[in-house]
């Protein structure tokens, strides 16, 4: 089987002060995937790379160093030094729109108001590529949104985050393997509805 290799994009912002943070949780679930495959962050241009491979398939996880609203910048660089087609991509990101512990994947559409993705589209000139968005909730009131997607979540939401980072790590390698419909069927339910349903 040829080596196939695939471009996996966590959002997020560099910096102690967002670790950990809401906005951040496309970073959370590439660390995520690091530390259950035993592989390390390299920083590189643009951003922190690391390599994973999987039945001849080859996932190059990055998480960018431009802040959010240039994500873009290492997004494009990255495709075009690895020569990996845009239909290769995809992209891990929060959304404030969804209820906490929904995942969502969709392999093209609008930014929906995320200045991650809305930088993305602008710089790869398109819409087609794959996107993983993950709810974080909508608790705050009109005027909080930068507040809330730059704070932390509840303790009883951390406890969460680990079934949430392994179903989506899990969903992104169905993709590769399987294709995309299969991939969003496994990914567009709640984590709590996967664990009902497998009688956890």
């Amino acid at each position: 089987m040829a080596d196939k290799s695939y471009l996996v994009a966590g959002l997020g912002n560099i910096g102690a002060e967002y670790a950990g943070t809401r906005h951040n949780i496309g970073f959370t679930v590439l660390d995520a995937w690091a530390k259950a495959s035993n592989i390390t962050f390299e920083d590189k241009r643009y951003g922190a790379m690391a390599s994973d491979s999987l039945k001849g398939r080859t996932f190059h996880l990055l998480k960018p160093s431009t802040y959010m609203n240039l994500s873009g910048n290492a997004v494009r660089y990255w495709l075009g030094e690895l020569d990996i087609p845009v239909e290769n991509l995809i992209v891990v990101c929060d959304d404030i729109n969804l209820p906490f512990g929904t995942v969502r994947m969709r392999t093209s559409g609008s930014d929906g108001g995320h200045n991650g993705l809305r930088n993305i589209e602008e710089l790869l000139q398109t819409r087609q590529y794959a996107r993983i968005r993950i709810g974080v909730g909508h608790d705050f009131n009109e005027g909080g949104q930068i507040g809330f997607v730059l704070g932390h979540f509840s303790l009883e939401q951390i406890a969460e985050l680990p079934s949430i980072t392994q179903k989506v790590a899990a969903g992104i390698k169905t993709w590769a393997l399987a294709g995309s419909q299969m991939a969003m069927t496994q990914l567009n339910t709640k984590v709590k509805e996967v664990e009902s349903a497998s009688g956890q």
